[in-house]
C-alpha cells in the first residue's frame, strides 16, 4: 500500500510539473533571446519587441527550474551607451573572471552612420551594465553585413571568436582578451566572411563531442517563414554547409519561429533551444515572444527538428 501510494504521489508531483511548464515562458512582446546558465540560475535576454524608436533597453530574465521566471527591468539602456539612440538589439553575454559581458546591437546602423555592435560590462548578471569603450565594437559594413546579431564564442583554445551580420552576410572576427576591440587573424584580416547557403541573420556557435555546429536564421523575421537552419564543421571558421532546418513554424502552435541561443545543461547534458515565435492570429511584426523547447541529436551528431510545444 504505502509503495502504491508513493507511485501515485510521483505521478501527481510528476503531472504539476509538466502543467506549470508553459510556452512562452515569459510574458510580454520579446524577441532574439540569448539564453543561458550562470551557475545554478538560467538567464534570458531579449530585445524589446517594439518599434524602433521604443527599443531603448533591454530586460533579463531569471529561473531556477526553466519554469517560474524573475524579470530584472532595464539592465541597459540608452542613458549608459550615449551613442546608442535606438533599435538595441540581440543581447550576447558571457561570464569572465568576475565580470558579466552584454553585447548588443544599436541604431540599425547603415554606411556613414554611428552605431553597429556595442560591449557593456558589469559586475551581476542582472547588471546595471555600463558602456565598455564608449562606442561601437564595429561600426562599418564589412563583406556586406550589417553589424548585429553578434554571438560570442569561447574556443577551446580560449580564442574569443564573435559572429555576426544580417543582409545575408555573415562575418567572424578574433576579439582582445579585453573585448575592446578586434584583433587580425593569422593572414592579417580582421573580418573574415562564412556565410553559408540561405543565410540571412542570428548566428549561433555551439560546439560538442569534436564538431562546431553552426546555426543561423532563415527568411524574414517579420512573416511566417522564419526559422533556424544549421551546419557542422571540424573548424571554427567552417567551411559551413547548410545541411537542414532545425526550427520552424508550425501551424498549430505558432509561426515565425526563428533568432535562436542554445542552454547547455551540463549537470544532466540537456540541450535547451530558447527562440522567439509568432502567437497563431497575430499579424503584427513586432507581436513575437520567447518560447523554450529540448533540442536533441541522433546517434551521429545531427541535430533533430525541434518539436515546439505549447
Amino acid at each position: 500500500m504505502k509503495s502504491f501510494l508513493t507511485t501515485i504521489s510521483l505521478i501527481f508531483l510528476i503531472s504539476l510539473n509538466l502543467l506549470a511548464q508553459k510556452n512562452p515562458v515569459i510574458d510580454g512582446w520579446y524577441a532574439d533571446p540569448e539564453g543561458i546558465k550562470y551557475g545554478d540560475t538560467y538567464w534570458i535576454f531579449p530585445t524589446y519587441s517594439a518599434e524602433y524608436n521604443k527599443q531603448v533597453f533591454f530586460d533579463g530574465f531569471s529561473s531556477k527550474d526553466l519554469i517560474t521566471w524573475q524579470k530584472h527591468h532595464d539592465i541597459l539602456d540608452t542613458s549608459a551607451v550615449k551613442w546608442a539612440k535606438r533599435a538595441m538589439w540581440a543581447p550576447a553575454v558571457l561570464q569572465k573572471d568576475s565580470k558579466y559581458y552584454f553585447f548588443f546591437g544599436a541604431n540599425d546602423v547603415h554606411e556613414g552612420e554611428v552605431g553597429g555592435i556595442g560591449v557593456a560590462v558589469a559586475d551581476k548578471p542582472e547588471g546595471p551594465y555600463k558602456d565598455l569603450i564608449g562606442k561601437p565594437l564595429i561600426n562599418n559594413i564589412a563583406n556586406g553585413a550589417q553589424p548585429i546579431d553578434q554571438y560570442v564564442f569561447k574556443d577551446k583554445d580560449g580564442t574569443y571568436y564573435m559572429y555576426y551580420g544580417g543582409w545575408g552576410h555573415c562575418n567572424v572576427v578574433k576579439l582582445k582578451d579585453d573585448f575592446s576591440g578586434i584583433v587580425p587573424f593569422d593572414d592579417g584580416k580582421l573580418y573574415k566572411e562564412i556565410t553559408p547557403e540561405e543565410y540571412v541573420e542570428g548566428p549561433y556557435m555551439l560546439y560538442r563531442n569534436g564538431f562546431y555546429y553552426f546555426m543561423w536564421s532563415e527568411g524574414g523575421w517579420g512573416g511566417p517563414d522564419y526559422k533556424v537552419a544549421y551546419a557542422m564543421s571540424k573548424s571554427p571558421l567552417g567551411p559551413f554547409k547548410r545541411l537542414a532546418t532545425v526550427l520552424q513554424q508550425d501551424p498549430k502552435i505558432a509561426t515565425g519561429a526563428g533568432h535562436h541561443s542554445v542552454i547547455h545543461s551540463v549537470n544532466d547534458d540537456k540541450y535547451y533551444i530558447v527562440y522567439h515565435r509568432r502567437p497563431l492570429g497575430e499579424t503584427s511584426a513586432n507581436h513575437r515572444v520567447v518560447c523554450v523547447d529540448e533540442m536533441h541529436f541522433d546517434k551521429d551528431g545531427h541535430i533533430l527538428p525541434v518539436v515546439m510545444t505549447k
